[in-house]
């Protein structure tokens, strides 16, 4: 069995967006679904993947954790 990065979907109180991706990264993203519902035993809907997935590429980013950290820690600049 595959081991894949994003488990089950939480249901959230949703924040509406648009955004156009690419076909490949949509024809990515429905395969995607199709293999995390072959592993889950649910059928998940392509889009519900989005949000899951930017938040588990942002919270690996170690990177902008550090630039937030140092945002939080910098006192603003008044004029």
């Amino acid at each position: 069995m595959t081991k894949l990065k994003l488990g089950s979907i939480a249901d959230e109180r949703p924040v509406r967006m648009t955004l156009e991706l690419p076909a490949t990264t949509h024809r990515e993203l429905v395969a995607y679904a199709e293999v995390l519902g072959q592993e889950t035993g649910q059928r998940t809907d392509p889009v519900k993947l989005i949000a899951p997935m930017i938040a588990r590429f942002i919270a690996s980013d170690r990177a902008f954790a550090k630039a937030r950290r140092a945002m939080r820690e910098t006192p603003p600049v008044s004029k």
